[in-house]
């Protein structure tokens, strides 16, 4: 098993979300890009939905409060994907077809 060692806590300063990636920019000067299919609910959020979110804290996660998502830095680091089951993907999907 690996075990992540950081010497300082990563934090983000901007966020951009495309139709593919999710961008972001964090305060050392590095960029982190990841495919937007790591994580279903921004893969599936309309375009305003996905530019609108906000850095919790100092910028150590981000939040998309219209989609119920909310990515840490640090997993991102780590190159963790989302965690949620199919199950709950689907009954949060159900949710978004009936407003």
């Amino acid at each position: 098993m690996t075990t992540l060692i950081l010497e300082t806590e990563p934090l983000a300063t901007k966020v951009t979300v495309t139709d593919e990636k999710l961008i972001v920019d964090l305060a050392d000067g590095r960029s982190l890009i990841v495919p937007l299919s790591w994580y279903p609910r921004l893969l599936h959020g309309s375009p305003d939905e996905r530019q609108n979110c906000q850095l919790l804290g100092d910028g150590y996660a981000i939040e998309w409060t219209d989609l119920d998502e909310h990515i840490g830095i640090e997993g991102l680091l780590a190159g963790r994907r989302s965690v949620e089951s199919q199950r709950s993907f689907e009954r949060w999907l159900a949710t978004r077809s009936t407003r």
